[in-house]
């Protein structure tokens, strides 16, 4: 029997051991998708206790609380921080299987020594360590960031956000991590939900740009975009429902738009136009400035309409969606490469019955500007635990080339979270070892180890151009 979490935690065979420890345990970190704040980088916050830096927004951690029955009041509620971190402490032990059991320890052992097993019990125990860790001056935003190895960290950010943190932060010659804004315009596309029309005034301020036409949108979406490549934006974000392809041309969509602005209710046909229309412009002046494109899918928000209303967005109320948008993916891809306007593209579904669509979907569009020039994103958000990595990384190898994957992110708001690309690599490698070890692929130990290194590290600078 194993012991739980040792230095060869994930490695099988003594080739797996090699390739980790060897090839992958210590290069750099490129995370090139989370949601962390770059105020707090800038500042470098210092945090109070562990449930501030572990529990505050942690949807994951909310999520399994909730599904052993403990009351709000511990999650989100007015409770004391010592309390939650309790409760949280007592649910853990439950949680077999679910990655949050190691992702926990993997974040305890690297950031505060510890390297034993939290539960109720040891709860205290945990509580004291962390909390005297936790008052060292290096334990602050920047120092979790630099004991992380983290050389890129791409945030998420929307177009009317004025970057004023990310310019402090490149102006700081004592950062040596990049930190690079990520254009999200969801705000701009989701036409059909509360908030839109509000949103177009905030985008009009921020462009200088009178938006009262889709030609006026468009240029105001455009100086964004110039603004945020002149702050050293690569990557683009778009978080859809479901993929959506309903082409019409710019009159049939003006009129779509002017409605929205005279705040008529919008129908989801005219909705998925307007959206349709809007992928298509951006992802043309992504190919323009050389940005990489995300398509997230797949996810049905706020299925809890009481909670929803209670907690707003983005508490941990959503879901995988229903099956949808692979016609529509198709669609999309097929109009930007006939123009020749794809732009180098990751794509994620939040459903992993997709991963065999998506691995020969991107197949068809590949290009030569870069090897690997459209990928399938690494094991998103319901996904990114063992099986749904080895899942999405065996798919890859399957019916694409994964020795281009460009692999993991965190998607996190955490700066503890950076273990999971320990996990990942640590899963990459026992899923390689076991091939060699199999026969399945040769025993040249370089060459593997060029292979996990690629995947882990180098792939993503070359394609993010770092």
């Amino acid at each position: 029997m194993k012991t739980f979490m040792d230095e060869d935690f994930l490695l099988n065979s003594a080739t797996a051991k090699q390739l980790y420890h060897d090839g992958v345990e210590n290069i750099p970190i490129i995370d090139y998708h989370c949601h962390v704040s770059p105020k707090e980088i800038y500042e470098d916050k210092h945090f109070d206790n562990i449930t501030q830096v572990w529990l505050s927004g942690d949807h994951y951690k909310w999520r399994i609380m909730r599904s052993n029955g403990i009351d709000e009041k511990y999650i989100t509620g007015d409770a004391t921080d010592r309390e939650k971190f309790q409760k949280f402490a007592e649910t853990l032990p439950k949680a077999i299987g679910n990655p949050m059991y190691h992702w926990c320890h993997l974040e305890l052992k690297k950031y505060f020594g510890y390297t034993g097993v939290l539960n109720g019990d040891t709860a205290e125990e945990v509580w004291q360590l962390t909390l005297s860790k936790l008052q060292k001056q290096d334990m602050g935003v920047r120092g979790l960031i630099k004991r992380s190895n983290v050389e890129f960290i791409g945030t998420t950010d929307d177009p009317i956000d004025s970057l004023e943190w990310h310019k402090k932060i490149a102006e700081d010659n004592t950062i040596d991590t990049v930190v690079a804004p990520s254009f999200r315009p969801d705000k701009a596309l989701n036409i059909e939900k509360e908030g839109w029309l509000e949103y177009i005034v905030q985008l009009s301020i921020a462009s200088k740009t009178k938006i009262d036409s889709l030609e006026s949108l468009q240029r105001a979406l455009v100086k964004r975009m110039r603004y945020f490549h002149e702050n050293g934006c690569k990557v683009s974000d778009h978080g859809l429902d479901k993929m959506v392809y309903i082409y019409e041309d710019s009159q049939v969509v003006e009129k779509i738009f002017n409605k929205g602005l005279e705040g008529k209710e919008i129908t989801s046909n005219e909705a998925e136009i307007y959206k349709t229309f809007l992928l298509i412009f951006c992802a043309k002046e992504y190919k323009k400035l050389g940005w990489v494109m995300q398509l997230h899918y797949n996810c049905m928000r706020n299925p809890n309409s009481k909670m929803f209303k209670v907690l707003g967005p983005d508490t941990g109320f959503d879901c995988i969606g229903p099956h949808n948008g692979s016609a529509n993916l198709a669609k999309l891809l097929d109009a930007l490469y006939s123009t020749d306007s794809l732009p180098k593209t990751i794509i994620y579904s939040l459903d992993s019955s997709d991963n065999g669509f998506i691995d020969t979907l991107i197949g068809a569009f590949q290009g030569i500007e870069v090897p690997g020039k459209i990928q399938h994103g690494s094991a998103w958000w319901f996904n990114d635990n063992k099986q749904g990595m080895i899942d999405q990384l065996t798919s890859l190898a399957n019916l694409g080339l994964l020795g281009n994957f460009v692999g993991m992110l965190t998607d996190s708001r955490s700066f503890l979270s950076y273990t999971r690309h320990e996990y990942f690599r640590r899963i990459l490698c026992g899923l390689v070892g076991e091939w060699i070890e199999n026969g399945e692929y040769p025993a040249d130990m370089e060459n593997a180890k060029n292979i996990v290194k690629d995947i882990s590290y180098y792939n993503a600078k070359r394609y993010f151009k770092l």
